[in-house]
């Protein structure tokens, strides 16, 4: 069994990305505790999912920073009232400039294979809906490491699925979304075992 891992998630929506986190450490399947759940948004679904199974929140709204170095800061503020061994981005809609303590320690997860359809406004439903129109016949998810631009740091884990000649965003997202619930936990797990290791742009899984 892997040493359990503490985390922080930082969301900004309905916190399915979230609620598998919960899900998967209540069966056992993630060795993992999560310290704070971090929103950018006071009304977002997921502090809902948080504060029913007693895990702190806070929210840190974007609004009121002038820009991404205020509102980042304020996030690490946060963070390191909290034993955090990995930050977690899970549906985080903005950039989080990442402090020199928590390089290398920060994970996000995007719903297509980069580096296709990703950036800085590809997120959600925008990913699958580019993927259609463009008439890709793959799509996937990504799970990386996250440096200081969008969807830029070196990949942990990829995972593809077939794009169907009659999907929409939503099946589409349903069928990418099956695999983030896998791919996202594992890319933890090999974490917590001290596995992945950074060699530039490249992960090597140890």
């Amino acid at each position: 069994m892997t040493k359990k891992i503490s985390l922080g998630v930082l969301i900004s929506g309905s916190g399915t990305t979230l609620q598998n986190f919960i899900d998967q450490i209540e069966t056992g399947k993630l060795n993992a505790s999560i310290q704070v759940v971090i929103s950018s948004k006071p009304n977002a679904a997921g502090l809902g999912r948080a504060i029913k199974h007693n895990i702190p929140t806070v929210v840190v709204p974007y609004t009121n920073h002038k820009n991404i170095d205020s509102f980042s800061s304020a996030i690490t503020s946060e963070l390191e009232k909290y034993p955090i061994d990995l930050i977690t981005l899970a549906g985080f809609l903005h950039l989080y400039k990442i402090s020199e303590k928590y390089k290398g320690m920060v994970m996000n997860v995007h719903p297509g294979l980069i580096p296709a359809f990703c950036g800085h406004h590809y997120y959600g439903h925008k990913v699958h809906e580019a993927v259609i129109n463009y008439g890709a016949k793959v799509s996937g998810c990504t799970v990386h490491f996250a440096d200081n631009e969008y969807d830029k740091g070196p990949i942990i884990i990829q995972r593809a699925v077939p794009v169907l000649d009659d999907d929409t965003s939503d099946t589409l997202a349903a069928r990418v979304f099956k695999e983030e619930c896998e791919a996202y936990p594992e890319a933890i797990r090999l974490f917590a075992e001290g596995r992945l290791k950074i060699e530039g742009r490249k992960v090597r899984i140890l």
